[in-house]
């Protein structure tokens, strides 16, 4: 899964570890994500689409690999 989570930090000019203490995380769980290593909860999904004001299909998009069981 994609997202733009980097972006949408570079934007509002928020650190990860900003991110982090908004959205009640650690730093190394923003970084997780940001590199793909990581699948967020739907709570911490909404968490972040609320934290950046958009809606989650903005900041999370799936890949075709996700489709495969």
């Amino acid at each position: 899964m994609k997202n733009s989570i980097k972006v949408q930090r570079a934007i509002q000019n928020m650190t990860q570890a900003q991110l982090a203490e908004k959205a009640k995380v650690s730093r190394q769980t923003i970084n997780a994500m940001e590199l793909g290593k990581y699948v967020p909860s739907t709570v911490l999904s909404l968490r972040l689409s609320v934290i950046f004001k958009i809606s989650v299909n903005e900041l999370f998009e799936l890949e075709e690999q996700d489709w495969v069981k």
